[in-house]
């Protein structure tokens, strides 16, 4: 009862009809008016940092329930950034080979203890430390196998990544650098022998695997392990960081080759929330057991490795973390002008995913922001009565974006039917609830503002009864022209 009352919010929130009842949006508007805030917060931010692109999805459940793009996909052809762009996955690629091992795993294919020169004999690299156990794939999930961070050329330097021909001939060169299971080391290296042992064992190559085992099962038919001519299209341009000048450099399209396994992979917001859903265990191909067992899940995202600080810790193949009260579970990705983030809270089976096309993007800030916001007021929603408020319809002439001469902003919104000033503050605060002023009526189109201030807002209609001007205390705010 309680998942389902909490669906229901979520499809009065969004407007989304997603095979339930419709609810009338003045049933609990706390939540719609988060969004609108979050919404707000991710404009002033992309504007402020001069972001090409940002796109975001919500998933509760099974089910994706809302979605949304902001700036463009290409900004010199002015392509609209929307979920239904191809975004590279980049390092998320490593989630997809992680579920192929327990896959395996579960089938009896492979065990996490087995050393991974079982599945690989051509895996000779120096071992600066012969006197500790071998390297097993359960190491290899958890990051703590001590391999190098990167296989033995430069390509986040010059783009040109190595087949895995050219990894298997450079091995020798390389040595490990921290004994296995003593320290977390990230490792691209590592992830890409995953793949190559999920071909050993499976006896089929990588992404013929992933996508009978994975995609198909899911439905995922935007998402690919290597994007075809017509797909590329529809891929969005990544871009590098903001340079001295404002400008952008567009970043070139790599293949991942040999390094495929931990980054290479592709797909859209759409997309991406079934695989986020099938996390949650609600799915009709977990509970049939065609994707992964609930118990192996619960293996997956379960803490199999903790940091010094208690405050994070790695799963198989998941990041997992403490943030607040929540325990966040998910990945990030950065590959050449594109990166990503999912985030999801198992225990009310909310989850987020956010794509960047430039460098500077910080997807993980906007993840994190949404679960602030949004999230939270999700949750106390269901356990708040809706408070009886004083609002007037007449408001919503008033409702816009001002600015004074030296064009500093301000935006009148009406949230939880109640008025409000939105300050733009430039950098745009890490806490938009903090730049909210609530207004209180003290006579026709006149308020008072709340935070302490005191001051009289009056809002000065013309003759066809819109605002010409505000008035706050003695200065002066006038409406924005589209």
């Amino acid at each position: 009862m309680k998942r389902r009352t909490l669906f229901f919010i979520f499809i009065l929130i969004f407007a989304f009809q997603v095979h339930a009842q419709t609810i009338s949006a003045t049933q609990n508007p706390k939540v719609m008016d988060k969004l609108t805030l979050f919404q707000t917060w991710v404009q002033a931010e992309m504007d402020y940092y001069n972001l090409p692109g940002i796109a975001i999805g919500v998933v509760y459940g099974e089910h994706l329930v809302w979605e949304k793009g902001f700036g463009f996909a290409d900004v010199t052809k002015k392509i609209p950034m929307t979920p239904q762009t191809l975004f590279r996955l980049a390092s998320i690629t490593k989630l997809f080979t992680s579920t192929a091992i327990m896959q395996l795993r579960d089938a009896g294919k492979l065990q996490l203890n087995d050393p991974i020169e079982k599945y690989l004999p051509w895996f000779k690299i120096k071992i600066r430390f012969p006197d500790e156990p071998p390297i097993t794939i359960w190491h290899i999930l958890t990051h703590t196998s001590g391999l190098p961070r990167e296989a033995a050329f430069p390509y986040w330097t010059d783009h040109n990544f190595p087949t895995l021909e050219q990894i298997i001939e450079r091995l020798p060169k390389q040595e490990t650098i921290f004994p296995p299971e003593t320290k977390w080391k990230y490792s691209n290296l590592a992830m890409a022998l995953l793949g190559a042992i999920v071909e050993s064992a499976s006896g089929e190559k990588y992404d013929k695997y992933i996508q009978k085992h994975i995609l198909d099962p899911l439905k995922m038919q935007n998402t690919s392990v290597y994007l075809t001519k017509e797909q590329m299209k529809s891929l969005a341009t990544g871009y590098g960081i903001r340079l001295p000048d404002g400008k952008r450099e567009i970043m070139p399209f790599t293949e991942a080759k040999g390094l495929t396994p931990a980054a290479n992979m592709t797909s859209t917001i759409e997309d991406l929330a079934k695989f986020v859903s099938a996390q949650f265990g609600e799915s009709n191909f977990i509970s049939e057991g065609q994707l992964l067992k609930a118990s192996t899940l619960r293996e997956m995202h379960r803490v199999q490795w903790l940091m010094p600080s208690w405050n994070s810790g790695w799963g198989l193949g998941f990041s997992v973390r403490h943030y607040g009260n929540r325990t966040l579970i998910g990945h990030a990705g950065w590959v050449g002008g594109f990166r990503s983030q999912i985030y999801f809270d198992k225990k009310t089976k909310i989850g987020v995913i956010v794509f960047s096309n430039s460098e500077d993007g910080s997807p993980t800030k906007f993840a994190l922001k949404f679960f602030d916001l949004v999230a939270t007021s999700i949750e106390r929603a269901l356990q708040e009565k809706e408070e009886a408020v004083a609002y007037d319809k007449s408001w919503e002439k008033l409702v816009g974006t001002y600015e004074d001469p030296s064009h500093w902003a301000e935006k009148v919104m009406i949230l939880n039917k109640r008025l409000y000033l939105y300050g733009f503050s430039y950098p745009p605060d890490d806490n938009p609830e903090a730049s909210l002023t609530e207004l209180f009526p003290e006579g026709e189109n006149t308020f008072r503002m709340k935070n302490g201030n005191g001051e009289l807002v009056i809002f000065e209609l013309d003759k066809k009864g819109k605002v010409a001007r505000i008035k706050k205390g003695e200065n002066y705010l006038y409406p924005v022209k589209k």
